[in-house]
C-alpha cells in the first residue's frame, strides 16, 4: 500500500484557502499514485477555536463532499486527518475516512481534547472508537492527543486494527514526545502508525512536521521531514502478521489479572 503524507501548512481561522489547498494535495497526490492519501489534524480552520460558530464545519458536510468526490473520481482511500465541526450547535474535532469508492467509511470525534490548546473550553469529546476497512484490512484512527493514552490505542488493536491513522497538529516545543510516544505505540502493539502533522504556524504554536511512518517492529520508514509537501511511504501489510507470530504478545497477555 502505497501511502502519502500531507504535511502541510494550515491557514488559521481561514476555511477557503485550506479548502484549496487540501483538495490541491490530494489531486497531486493520487496522480502520483498513493493508495491512501492522509491528512493532518484541524486542517480547515487550524485553532481558531474562538471563531469555530462562524467558521466550523456544519455537520461536516462541505468536508465529506470535498472526499467522496476526489476518492471517487481517483480511485484512493481518503483518511480526512479532522476538521472543526458543528453538529446541532455543538463542535467537535472530527475525522471522516473515505474509501475508493467515494464512501465514508468512519466518522470519529476526537475522544481525549487537550487542556493545552484549550480544546475542553471550546469542543465535546467524542464517545466511540474508531475502526474501519480499507482494501480488506481493519485499520483504526486517532488524533493527536489520543496517542498518550495507550490504552486507548491498545483498544483499537484488540478490535483488530493492524494500522493506526494519526493526524496532528503537535507543536515542534514537544516533537520529541511525538516521535517517542508513535515509536512505543507501533512496537507495543506491533502494528503499522501512519501519523501525520501539520507545519508552519498559529497564533500561539509553531509546527514542524515530523510526520512518521512506523513499522511492527519499530523501523521508522519515514521521520524527521521538517517542509510542506506531500511524502510517499509504500508499507508491505504482511509484515504485521510476521511481527506477531515472532514474538506472540496478545496470546501472552494476563487477560486474568488485566
Amino acid at each position: 500500500m502505497k501511502m502519502a503524507l500531507v504535511q502541510m501548512d494550515v491557514v488559521f481561522g481561514k476555511p477557503e484557502e485550506n479548502f484549496l489547498q487540501v483538495e490541491k494535495y490530494i489531486e497531486e497526490a493520487a496522480r502520483q499514485g498513493a493508495d491512501t492519501i492522509v491528512l493532518p489534524e484541524m486542517w480547515n480552520t487550524g485553532y481558531a477555536l474562538n471563531e469555530l460558530w462562524a467558521i466550523a464545519d456544519d455537520n461536516g458536510k462541505r468536508t465529506k463532499d470535498l472526499l467522496c468526490r476526489l476518492s471517487k473520481m481517483f480511485a484512493v482511500h481518503i483518511v480526512g486527518g479532522s476538521v472543526a465541526t458543528n453538529k446541532a450547535g455543538k463542535f467537535f474535532n472530527t475525522m471522516y475516512v473515505v474509501n475508493r469508492e467515494g464512501e465514508i467509511v468512519a466518522e470519529y470525534d476526537k475522544a481525549h481534547l487537550f487542556p493545552l490548546m484549550d480544546e475542553p473550553r471550546h469542543l465535546e469529546e467524542g464517545q466511540t472508537k474508531n475502526i474501519f476497512q480499507l482494501d480488506g484490512t481493519d485499520c483504526g484512527g486517532v488524533i493527536c492527543f489520543d496517542i498518550r493514552f495507550p490504552e486507548w490505542i491498545r483498544t483499537h488493536i484488540l478490535s483488530g486494527a493492524k494500522l493506526m491513522f494519526i493526524p496532528a497538529q503537535w507543536p515542534k516545543t514537544r516533537v520529541d514526545h511525538w516521535e517517542v510516544l508513535l515509536k512505543a505505540r507501533a512496537i507495543e502493539n506491533q502494528c503499522f502508525v501512519i501519523a501525520v502533522n501539520r507545519v508552519g504556524k498559529d497564533l500561539n504554536n509553531e509546527y514542524n512536521g515530523h510526520s512518521m511512518v512506523v513499522s511492527p517492529w519499530g523501523d521508522v520508514y519515514f521521520g524527521g521531514e521538517k517542509s510542506e509537501g506531500v511524502f510517499y511511504v509504500e508499507i508491505e501489510l504482511d509484515e504485521v502478521d510476521r511481527v506477531r507470530n515472532t514474538i506472540p504478545i496478545f496470546q501472552a497477555r494476563r487477560t486474568d489479572l488485566y
